[in-house]
């Protein structure tokens, strides 16, 4: 009997150590800010986030103001207060965190970088703008030549609204998707407030320009071309690269992989 009891306090002693190893590991793992971009919400990240938790990431997932998850009339957005939304959500945790924006919110992260470096670990931009000093999306988007979203987008100056033609947003959002996606995506495009999308951004060397950075491209991207994110990366270099063969919401069509790379980037 004694030794029996002294196997079964081996046995939960093992145990104990796995699992404090596991929690160890947990604890020394970044947390993750998922940031979504224009004409979307925090809920493109849903897949993407419960993978990052299932491995042990602590994920935060930011609603800009504007959305049906952070209500405010456009007259009150701006791209500061999108920034400070961000901050806000950073200084909730205990450590610096792995920063991932996407499309648009590469130009929100590039400015929460600029204001707490010191809070950020590293930037990931995903299928996102990477601005220098004086960009803003309208000046960005005006240099891709190959994106197809242009002719596509409606303006609404009295609203102080922009939107996509809803015919098209499956081919722009979701090319190359499953056909249950491509009918689900149109209505889950959200009209986007005008003021931050023409909003220079202001990033310097000293804090924007130190803090770690990496992009995943996406290859069959209609909104931000293959192209204009090679362009975007040989005038901003970064520290690693990845690319997904998915078009400009690969959240949606590759969620998988897409937090593969995340964790690869936060290592």
């Amino acid at each position: 009997m004694k030794l029996f009891r002294s196997a079964l306090a081996a046995s939960a002693f093992a145990t104990s150590a796995l699992a404090f190893g596991a929690n160890a590991m947990a604890a020394e793992k970044p947390p993750v800010v998922l940031v979504h971009g224009a004409f979307e919400d925090a809920q493109i990240w849903g897949h993407v986030s419960a993978r990052l938790k299932a491995d042990g990431y602590n994920v935060v997932t930011v609603d800009l103001p504007g959305r049906p998850g952070n209500p405010a009339t456009p007259d009150k957005v701006s791209l500061d207060l999108y920034r400070d939304t961000v901050v806000s959500a950073l200084d909730k945790l205990d450590r610096p965190a792995v920063v991932v924006g996407h499309s648009f919110g590469g130009i929100v992260i590039a400015d929460t970088a600029e204001k707490v470096p010191a809070k950020v670990k590293t930037l990931v931009f995903v299928s996102a703008l990477l601005p220098q000093d004086g960009d803003s999306l309208v000046s960005l988007t005006g240099k891709d030549v190959d994106a197809q979203i242009g002719s596509h987008l409606q303006i609404d100056k009295a609203k102080g609204l922009a939107s996509v033609e809803y015919s098209a947003r499956a081919d722009l959002f979701a090319n190359g998707a499953p056909e249950a996606v491509r009918q689900a995506i149109p209505s889950a495009i959200v009209d986007e407030p005008l003021a931050p999308l023409a909003t220079p951004v202001h990033v310097t060397a000293a804090n924007f320009g130190r803090v770690d950075k990496v992009y995943i491209h996406t290859a069959l991207d209609h909104v931000i071309s293959p192209t204009f994110q090679a362009q975007m990366i040989a005038a901003t270099p970064v520290r690693e690269e990845f690319t997904l063969q998915t078009g400009h919401t690969p959240f949606l069509t590759a969620p998988d992989k897409l937090a593969e790379d995340i964790e690869a980037a936060a290592k």
